[in-house]
This record gives C-alpha cells, structure tokens and sequence, in this order.
C-alpha cells in the first residue's frame, strides 16, 4: 500500500535529518540559541516518526513493538521517570524540563525511548524480514546513520575551527562580520570553540563520541582516498577537542581511543594466535597504548594548554538586590585566575546534589527539578566561590543529577541500562571476532560515560546515548526478529483495501499531528518573543518589551516564565508612568489608569506563578522585586516583598544574597534590629561580602543615633564603625563608600 511505503519513507528519513540536523541547528531569534532548537527539532522529527508508526499499525491492524536486550531497566527506568514526576516539587519543570534547555525533561526522556524502540520495531533485523517492518534492513540504516553522522560532525567541527583564530561563521550570519564580536564576554570562542552546539565541553563530548569511528572506517576502507578522508577527519576532530580545551572531553577520547585499540590489538592478535592469554595481549598491546597516550599528550600540550577555569554550562544570575543604593559585589576567594578552581566549584555542587538525595532517596526531589533542590541544599563554602550567585540548574554530573532528582530508583535503573549494555558487550568481543565499527561505538558510548561525569548530557548526546545500544545490537545480530511483542486487532482474513474505520483512524492520527506540529511551532514563535522582549526589557525598554512579553503569554499561557518575565516588566512600566504622568488632567488620568492595570496585571502574574509553583525561587524573586517596586509609590507592597522574600530564604536558607536582601527589606520596614540579625546571617553565610558589612554599619549607625544625628548609643556607634573598617582592611582598602561613611561619622563626632 502506497500508504504504507510512505510511512516507512517518513520513518525512514526522520532518523537520518534527526543526526544530520539535530548538530547542526540554532537560532539567534530564540531565548537560547543552540538547546531550544535541537529539542525543538528532535520533538518534531520524534512526532513524525510516531505518527508514520501508528499509521503502520491502524494498516496493518497489528500493533508491535521489537523486544531488546534492555528493555527491563529501560521500563523501569522511564516509569522511574513517570513517578519522580508525579511527586516533583514542579510538575510543570519534570513533564518539559528547565526552561530553554528542555534536554532531560519528561517528555524528551519519552522522545529517546520511543526512538529507540521506533527504529529497532520498523527495520528489519533478519534476511526474512517481516511483513509489518520496513524492507530496508536494519544494518542498512546504521550504516547510513553512521555516515550521515560523520557529514554532520565534519561540518560541525570545520565550523567551529576558524573560530580559534578570530573568525566565526555564526557571527557571519548574525552580524555579516567574520570575527567574533557577536558573542558576549561569556562566550568566547578564540579561547574556547563551540562551533553548533553551544559549549565548549559539549562539542567535545560530542566529537568524542565520533573520533573512534572514523578511526573504525579508515581501518574499513579499501581505497586510498577514503582512507585518508577519514584520517584527515580523525585529526579535524581531535584539533577541535583541543580548542574546546574540556578536561572531560579530553579524558573521554583518549580512554575510548584506548579501549578501540587495546580491543582491535586483542582481538585481531587472538584470531591469528589460538588461545592466547590476556597477560600476552596485554604485551602486545601496551606499546600501542603507550604511544598514543604519549601522541595525545605531546599534542595536547603543545597545541592547546588548559586553561584553569571552566564556564560549562552555567546561567549567570543577575543581581536582583531590591535596594537600588546596595549593590551585589562579587566578592570571593579566587585562585588569582580570575575565579574559582572549577574542579573545587564541582565538588560543592555534588555535595549539594548528595544533600538533596538523602532527603529524598526513593525518587528524588523530581526530574529536572535540581535548580530548585540546590537552592535549599547549597553548602555554605559555595558562597566564598567566584560563582556563589550563579544558578544551577544541573549537578555538573550526569549520575548524582539523577540521584538528586529521580532518588536511588532513577539513578539505579539508569545504571542498570548501562550496565547491561556494557556486560553483554564484553561477552560480545570476548567470543566474536573483531569488527571496528562495534568497537568504535562502544568506545563512543564510553566517552558519553566520562563526559556525562564531569558534566552533563545535552540533545545530541542524549540521542547517542540511547541510540548507539540499538544500533550495535542491531550490528552484533543480537536482536532476534522472533522476540517481538504483538497484538492482532482484527485476526480475520487480510483485506488490502483500508476499511472506512481506517481511514478515519488515520485521518484523526494525522489532525492529531498537525495539531501537535502547530503547538510546537506556536511554542518556538513565543520563545522569540519572549527572547525579544526580555532583551529589550533588561535594556530599558520597558514599553516595546510589553508587546512582546504580552504576546508569549497569549500564545503559550502554560509557560510560567513567560508571565514570570512580564510580570516584573509590568511593575516597572507602572512605575514608570506614575513617575511622569503629563499636565493634561484627562492624560494624567489615562494614564494612571493604565498604570494601574499594568501594576494590577504585575500582581496577578506573579501571585499565580509563585502560588503554582512554590518551589521555584527564581519566581519567588521575582515577586520581591514586582512588589519592592510597586512599594515606590505604594508604601503597603513593602510588606508583601518582606514576605516573599522570607519564603524564598526558607527554600534556599544558605543562598547569602537572599538572606542580604532579606535584612535590606527588614531596614526599610522600619525593623532595625531584624535587619541587623539577617545581614548578621548573611555575613556567617558568606564572610567576605562587602556590601553586607556595609549595610551592617547603616543599621548599626541608625540605632547609634536620634532624629537629629546624635549619637545615643556608643556601643552601636563603634559597631558600625568596625565594619567600615573590616571593609577596607580585610575586603577592599579602596571602598570609597567605607570610606565616605568613615569620614562623615568622625565629623559628627568630633
């Protein structure tokens, strides 16, 4: 049937644009440019795939899913998954996962698997395929995928290349300049390249991953040209690892070039010598080993040395301090290199997640919800890094990020996947002779192993990590095309024309793709607008930025950070009218009115975000803010910031910033004494912030004097005086605004 063939065509062509594009693809038009749109991507093609199998089945009236070799820790691992979610602190956060990146929500964990499956259930895995699968084999498909892989990574990585040495295409196509001006201080792609994928520690994870197997193909190929080609990309790869300069990535290319080695040597010696032991392979191949650990070293050092700091990854949080005369310094400890030791950095951020899951050992604190649980189990020592203030929404290590968010359960199932792959691997090359493209892909599968433990899985590395078990299973034949699970609808005699129900069944499957499609496209437009408007809100341009904001909202009104965003754009637009209202009474009146819709509209947004998602501290900061600028021209909104700032310390009770918030808004309550015991917390949470100290010495200084300036207490007078001094001789010696004080109190007194 015409309909039929089309589906398998659909199927088909969706696996190989899923690995061509899927590393290729961003935007500058979203809120992130390179994570959105490979998920976005990849849910799209994942829809298809779907839509083209069950089309299949209503057909054939037969449903079939193809068993494999992983398939109890895969179901015990996806219904971990289901129940983290249904008992997350954010159920919204589980079901999609962290805002922008998406990677590791629900329903992308849900989009692997039905992958895995969709691709092992719909190519044939005999020389007798079935009548229900595809008649392309499933060998044919791992090949071209391979290959179509290799095309995506080779421009990936020439992409990312002239980046090095100042002239990035991306930037080209952003700005029309080839250099790299396009990217912020963040991103800095002479330092460290990052081609398509967005960081330097996932483009080399990810090519990794395929530095083996084109090793594997250069050993495979029988023409000179082809051989070289494969070298040359081999070379390409390992240069843009270096210039990622990731340690991760690094130790993930040489362990995985070492396994591929030490099995090809293993393997290839014991098929010429009958039963030779492994202490004689091991001779044999320990030279090999010896010479290319010393080959990767030597070029690894002379062509790009690492560098101390690592940026993988992180979200910078912005300084959301309400009080406009106290700003955030960054004061820490660092190593003399500009920040903090990563590798210390990492330590505590584990350290976090381990508290996190002693708390909720069975099923975590819910999937992708670590940016919440971090916050409530962040070690104190985190504030005397150089990223005390940032967000974290990943452990920085694949495992314990599972541990803290899906419990023993997903972690141990998710190992369970992993190693079962690996155990019946081992059997595979220990009795079968060696083929390099299966050694490659389990040296690749390595690689995600080690960079998943310095880091974390992205969308591409995700769909190898659950994809390269299939197609190595499909390569070593240990798929049976017997074990296949089936479900007869209609068991009567085979009728080739489509029954009326049928057709209807498909007419509905296909409204529900479309419908599906139309609701991602929807979602992406409102990303770009609510990118749009973010920027142009954080640059001051609150009033453009409304239409903006005002329009993610209406097309995605189930996104919290949509109305989490407008809301606090909303309160400064209010302020902003009522702080130049015109002389015309009736366009005085107007637009107080609409100040007032816009104050009214802050409230309500941000009232619902928080109260539906009481875990999440960023929205909870959001309400202090929309309610401390409100209070500008409405004293009584004080207090609603005062209290929402106090749940938000109880969610993240060692985060110094918030704790010094907290005593700024206690001092403008008119608390005195409560704001000196909150910043006096703050100062034990995180001894050398400045600013602390110093709004310490106001309260201080406030209590020490009457309304006239005299001093009535002296015992708050040299308090505030000593911290004015542990200012400027233990934190910064130039602090004008220490010394300022200083100057101005002695004067009084003398």
């Amino acid at each position: 049937m015409k309909i039929f063939n089309l589906s398998n065509k659909v199927i088909e062509y969706s696996f190989y644009l899923l690995f061509l594009l899927v590393p290729l693809v961003f935007s500058s038009k979203t809120s992130e440019l390179f994570e959105f749109n490979k998920m976005w991507l990849t849910f799209g093609l994942t829809i298809l795939v779907a839509s083209a199998w069950i089309i299949k089945m209503v057909v054939l009236k037969k449903f079939w899913i193809q068993k494999t070799p992983l398939d109890i820790p895969i179901v015990i691992f996806l219904a971990s998954q289901i129940i983290s979610t249904i008992f997350s602190w954010d159920l919204h956060t589980s079901i999609w996962g962290y805002y922008s990146r998406f990677n590791g929500g629900l329903l992308s964990i849900f989009s692997y698997l039905l992958l895995y499956y969709a691709f092992v259930s719909n190519f044939s895995v005999s020389d007798k395929p079935e009548n229900f699968r595809s008649p392309l084999s499933a060998l044919t498909m791992v090949k071209r995928i391979l290959g179509i892989s290799l095309v995506s990574a080779a421009i990936v990585a020439l992409w990312g290349l002239p980046s090095h040495f100042g002239y990035d295409p991306t930037c080209y196509i952003f700005r029309r300049t080839l250099d790299v001006s396009c990217w912020t201080a963040d991103f800095q792609p002479k330092l460290r390249i990052f081609s398509t994928l967005g960081q330097p520690a996932w483009l080399g994870a990810y090519l990794a991953i395929l530095t083996p197997l084109v090793l594997a193909l250069f050993l495979n190929s029988k023409r000179k040209l082809y051989a070289i080609c494969y070298l040359l990309f081999a070379v390409l790869f390992y240069v843009d690892i270096l210039f990622t300069k990731s340690r991760a990535a690094l130790i993930g290319v040489w362990i995985s070039l070492g396994f591929f080695v030490f099995t090809y040597f293993w393997l290839e010696i014991k098929k010429k010598v009958k039963k030779l032991s492994f202490k004689k392979t091991t001779a044999y191949t320990k030279p090999l080993l010896i010479i290319l650990i010393l080959f990767l070293i030597i070029t690894t050092a002379v062509m790009s040395p690492l560098e101390i700091k690592l940026n993988n990854g992180k979200i910078q949080l912005q300084n959301q301090s309400p009080a406009k005369q106290l700003q955030t310094d960054s004061g820490s400890f660092t190593n003399g290199g500009g920040g903090t030791e990563s590798g210390k950095i990492r330590l505590l951020v584990w350290s976090g997640a381990l508290n996190a899951w002693t708390h909720y050992p069975i099923f975590g604190t819910g999937v992708e919800t670590f940016a919440y649980s971090y916050y409530k189990y962040k070690p104190v020592a985190h504030n005397l890094t150089s990223e005390w203030n940032y967000l974290y929404n990943k452990a920085h290590n694949e495992y314990l990020n599972y541990l803290a968010t899906t419990g023993i359960v997903g972690l141990g199932s998710y190992l369970a996947i992993i190693g079962l792959f690996l155990y019946k691997m081992f059997y595979f090359l220990k009795k079968r002779k060696f083929d390099p493209v299966i050694s490659a892909l389990i040296a690749g599968y390595l690689s995600i192993l080690i960079t998943n433990f310095f880091g974390f899985s992205v969308v591409i590395i995700n769909l190898y990590f659950f994809l390269i078990p299939v197609f190595v299973f499909c390569l070593a034949g240990m798929i049976k095309s017997k074990n296949v699970f089936t479900f007869n609808f209609d068991k009567s005699e085979k009728n080739t024309a489509l029954s009326f129900l049928q057709k209807l069944d498909i007419f509905v499957i296909l409204i529900i793709t479309v419908y599906l499609f139309i609701g991602l496209i929807n979602f992406w437009l409102a990303d770009q607008a609510f990118a749009l408007g973010s920027n142009l809100s954080h640059s001051g341009a609150y009033e453009q930025a409304y239409l903006n904001l005002r329009e993610s909202v209406q097309r995605v009104g189930f996104e919290p950070t949509y109305k989490d965003e407008l809301a606090s754009n909303d309160s400064i637009l209010a302020i902003s009218l009522l702080s130049s209202l015109p002389q015309d009474e009736k366009q005085a009146s107007s637009t107080a009115t609409l100040a007032q819709n816009l104050a009214r509209e802050a409230i309500i947004s941000t009232t619902q975000t928080t109260t539906e998602h009481p875990n999440n501290v960023v929205f909870l900061k959001t309400k202090v803010r929309v309610f401390y600028t409100l209070s500008q021209v409405d004293p009584k909104y004080l207090s609603f910031a005062l209290d929402a700032i106090k749940k938000a310390q109880q969610l993240a009770p060692t985060d110094a910033n918030i704790s010094y918030n907290l005593g700024l808004l206690y001092g403008q309550s008119g608390d005195t004494k409560s704001a000196i015991e909150a910043l006096q917390n703050t100062i034990k949470l995180k001894p050398n912030y400045a600013n602390a100290y110093f709004a310490l010495g106001l309260f201080y200084r406030q209590l020490a004097t009457n309304d006239k300036g005299t001093i009535v207490n002296s015992d708050y007078e040299q308090k505030a005086i000593a911290q004015m001094e542990y200012i400027l001789k233990n934190l910064d010696p130039n602090n004008q605004d220490a010394k300022a004080a200083l100057n101005q109190w002695s004067g009084r007194t003398q």
